[in-house]
């Protein structure tokens, strides 16, 4: 659980503050008396030194104190010429309030690190972390907490075995103060071709363009990608036509120190890339009640199902499937239809839409139904068996089907799906979805 770090530090003593720390005043005051009460002394034994060297050497004192002054210039001189030539540079700035949870680490030229230590500053818990083999820099091998101050201590050495430090205190961006977007797919994954990228933010973004030119959309089929926003909070990218079967695409999200807006900074960087497996575009046409499947382009298999009633018709348009469930609960109350129906094991079940759409195994209907008549509330029934056991239409699309594969639905009484309603922005012409792109 991320927390927000909001305990104030207690001054410093005055014996330990740095010379740009300024003293309280009642420390001013008796600061003060001390310095008078030092100077005097400080007159006295000079004129004491000046009569001794008077009488001794035939000098005046104001040589005394203009040796004693070159002297000390000499002095640092020579300490700056000796100090050590390794340069220690931590990532965080000192005293930083807004520090990434991810890009903290130590960097040194000039010589090696010996040894990095990073606490929690309030429990001074450490932080694990790693020298590189080559001892030049050094990473906190977890993701630092948001909103949590920080120490880091660094120490290094030169070839002439000469140390050199650097202390910092920062404190990461806080959960009131970042953004970050959830996405889908999940790197790795293999989708179908109707897949776009898609990002929802948790804070609304005011700031579109530098956020979404910081997010990079490539495919190795070489298709141009393009970002579309839906909103101030959800960004979504796709090519032209759908992907190519078997490419590789790459997401790189670049979003750490990203302002999104008025008081708001990205903490997210990673890169997450996804296959394209096989193209499969399923057609449903409520005119005829079957459901064309075509795999690579060639017609694969048709299948009876039972769309719509005419009450409640499906969706017209290009649907992506986001979500597979082996069985699931399908409560008429929840997608605004009071107690018509509360079905608790429906298998085989793949949503097409954010508002309920799905297109399911059914076993409850009578099997003429199937490739004749639409009797659902606005899903694609397919004939099944309770428990999604046997050889059935239903459970054979579940199986071959993948999330991002393209469900199509035509004929129907019913308006288009709306673009921002699941993952289908494909209703969108090309010059509409460019049109919303903020760079």
């Amino acid at each position: 659980m991320e927390q927000l770090v909001t305990s104030p530090d207690n001054p410093a003593p005055a014996w330990s503050r740095t010379p740009h720390q300024p003293l309280h005043p009642e420390e001013q005051s008796a600061a003060g008396t001390s310095r008078r009460t030092r100077r005097a002394l400080a007159v006295t034994a000079l004129l004491a030194a000046g009569a001794l060297a008077l009488s001794a050497c035939g000098g005046d004192a104001e040589a005394g104190g203009h040796d004693a002054k070159n002297g000390q210039a000499g002095a640092d001189a020579a300490a700056k010429k000796d100090s050590s030539d390794a340069k220690i540079k931590v990532s965080s700035k000192d005293g930083a309030t807004d520090a990434s949870i991810n890009d903290t680490g130590v960097t040194v030229t000039g010589g090696k690190l010996t040894d990095v230590k990073l606490t929690v500053a309030d429990s001074g818990a450490p932080v694990a972390g790693a020298i590189s083999a080559d001892k030049t820099s050094w990473k906190p091998g977890v993701q630092l907490e948001r909103g949590t101050k920080y120490k880091i201590t660094a120490n290094a050495k030169d070839a002439k075995g000469r140390s050199a430090t650097e202390n910092a205190t920062f404190s990461t961006v806080s959960s009131a103060n970042s953004f970050i977007g959830t996405y889908t797919p999940d790197n790795g994954k293999t989708v179908g071709v109707g897949m776009p990228v898609s990002f929802n933010f948790d804070k609304v973004i005011s700031n579109k363009k530098d956020v979404q030119s910081h997010i990079k959309v490539t495919s190795s089929s070489g298709q141009q990608v393009v970002g579309h926003w839906f909103g101030a909070q959800r960004l979504d990218f796709r090519p032209q036509d759908y992907w190519k079967a078997g490419s590789k695409v790459t997401m790189k999200i670049d979003l750490d120190g990203v302002k999104g807006g008025e008081g708001i900074t990205g903490v997210q960087s990673k890169t997450v890339s996804f296959t394209i497996g096989r193209s499969q575009v399923s057609t449903v046409d409520m005119n005829t009640q079957h459901m064309t499947i075509k795999r690579d382009g060639k017609t694969f298999k048709d299948i009876p199902i039972s769309g719509g009633s005419p009450d409640h018709p499906t969706y017209n348009g290009q649907m992506v499937i986001s979500e597979k469930f082996e069985q699931t609960r399908m409560d008429g109350s929840t997608v605004g239809f009071g107690g018509e129906y509360d079905i608790k094991d429906v298998p085989h079940a793949m949503r097409l839409s954010s508002s309920g759409t799905f297109i399911h195994g059914n076993y409850w209907g009578a099997s003429s139904v199937f490739g004749n008549s639409g009797t659902s509330h606005g899903c694609v029934g397919l004939r099944d068996q309770k428990g999604g056991g046997g050889d059935t239409p239903g459970k054979w699309f579940f199986n071959e089907s993948l999330v991002g594969d393209v469900v199509i639905v035509k004929n129907s009484h019913d308006q288009t799906v709306k673009p921002d309603n699941g993952l289908n922005g494909w209703n969108l012409s090309w010059s509409e979805w460019q049109a919303g792109s903020a760079v």
